[in-house]
């Protein structure tokens, strides 16, 4: 069994980031500054907003963040958020979410300028993957878990895809990026009939439930490629929706968690302000 770690694959992408910076420092350039806007005093995202600045000053990645009350109402952030768009020294906007009730997401998501957008909330960005066109901003998760299988050197084309998850967070992108790929991709949800059968039978599993240590060996075979998008918390800690210890034995290669996904993933989200900062200076 091949254990596919996502710290390799994420120390990559982080040399490409300091890379760019390196390159933006001998030329002279702006350095690339990421503006996180954070609603309220919310002990998870007071720690996420931490993490960020601590990769952020490592990697040479400027950051602002601009704090608003959770009571704000939907004009001033409206307006806050405006200037930020505006602004062309800010590269990358990231707004923590879940947001306050009075917040109208759809509309705030709609307003993030797309070449801005870093987590890809805009529906322009999630328009072109199903175009696509991966020009531009690409949802981090998903784009996580191509890289992943790429770095380990799993050829995609002609290969059979079950995606258990049919979110526009990951499962629809996901399947987009599949097919750009030339997979054969299968969507599961929580209708599916017959979902081990399903599991079986595919190339590659990309599991995303939510629901700790759901699936067992009886939904993968001995060829079976494991990425597991879950992040759940039991008393011993985090893990994710496949229980690690009883398949491990039995699949091809599986994704840890923590450890696997979740690491590329975060690291995705700071080259997606490289990425932000050379789409702007094209245009």
């Amino acid at each position: 069994m091949l254990l596919l770690k996502g710290k390799p694959v994420a120390d990559k992408i982080r040399e490409n980031i300091l890379s760019a910076v390196e390159n933006c420092k001998s030329k002279g350039l702006d350095l690339p500054r990421l503006a996180i806007m954070r609603a309220g005093e919310e002990p998870d995202d007071i720690a996420y907003e931490r993490r960020i600045i601590k990769n952020c000053d490592s990697l040479g990645i400027e950051v602002k963040t601009v704090l608003v009350d959770r009571d704000i109402g939907m004009d001033e952030f409206m307006d806050i958020l405006s200037d930020l768009n505006e602004d062309p020294k800010i590269h990358g906007i990231l707004i923590f979410r879940p947001l306050p009730e009075q917040l109208d997401l759809d509309i705030i998501s709609r307003a993030v300028k797309a070449v801005k957008d870093i987590d890809c909330m805009n529906p322009i960005n999630i328009q072109k993957v199903f175009e696509g066109d991966t020009s531009g901003i690409l949802p981090c998760t998903p784009e996580a878990c191509i890289e992943i299988l790429k770095h380990y050197g799993y050829e995609l084309t002609g290969k059979n895809v079950a995606i258990v998850n049919r979110s526009m967070v990951l499962g629809k992108p996901l399947s987009m990026l599949f097919l750009l790929e030339n997979s054969t991709v299968t969507i599961c949800h929580s209708k599916t009939k017959d979902l081990p059968k399903i599991t079986r039978n595919a190339d590659i599993v990309v599991t995303g439930v939510g629901r700790a240590k759901f699936f067992g060996p009886e939904y993968f075979s001995e060829n079976s490629v494991v990425v597991d998008v879950g992040i759940n918390y039991e008393e011993g800690g985090l893990c994710g929706d496949v229980d690690f210890d009883s398949v491990t034995d039995k699949v091809s290669a599986i994704t840890p968690v923590p450890g696997g996904v979740g690491t590329v993933t975060s690291m995705i989200l700071l080259n997606n302000v490289i990425k932000a900062m050379r789409l702007q200076n094209k245009g």
